[in-house]
Parts: C-alpha cells; structure tokens; sequence
C-alpha cells in the first residue's frame, strides 16, 4: 500500500480532531479529540518509518520507539485530564469547558 494513502488517512484524523477540539464544549469529547490527533500522528510516525525502511536508510525500532513514548504520553495526560474533569463535574455537576471561565476571578 503506498504512503500517500496513510498520509491522507491521518490528515483527515487530525483535521477531525481539530475541529472537534475547536467546536466542541463537552471536556471529554475534546479529550477524545485530542487522542484522535495523537493517534494520526502515530499513524504518520509509523508510515514514514515503513516508507525508510523500505529505502533501507533507517531501522523500524526507532520511530516505532517514539510512537511507544508518545503513547505512553498520552495515557499520563489522558489519566491527568480525566482526574480534572472528575473534580470538575464534582463541583459544578458539568463537563462544559465554558465553566471554566468562572476560575480567571
């Protein structure tokens, strides 16, 4: 399969997140948003690694290595960000991110 398909995969992904993450008001769907994107970048990382190692400059490990990392990333801020959301809801009984706008006074 050639790359320009994985490369057109994940730039829709990651347009998909973005508008989420601008348009939507629920803290949660934002966070699956921003997931979304982290996941076509993987995607990206992993399509470039195979499209090198097809050319026989680089081996696999390394970009699939980063790909592991950015992972686990992701994990730290997803149990962080659904941590604040929890107090969040716990205070104000909602997940809308316009609430948050009480908290610059």
């Amino acid at each position: 399969m050639p790359v320009q398909y994985y490369i057109f995969l994940s730039i829709a992904l990651f347009c998909i997140g973005v508008m989420g993450v601008l348009m939507r008001r629920n803290a949660i769907i934002i966070f699956m948003c921003i997931e979304l994107m982290l996941n076509a970048v993987n995607l990206l990382l992993v399509a470039f690694s195979k499209m090198w190692v097809d050319a026989g400059r680089v081996d696999a490990a390394s970009a699939q290595l980063f790909v592991f990392f950015v992972m686990v990333v992701a994990a730290a801020e997803v149990s962080v960000g659904l941590a604040i959301i929890v107090m969040m809801y716990r205070n104000t009984h909602s997940v809308d991110i316009n609430i948050l706008s009480r908290l610059k006074n």
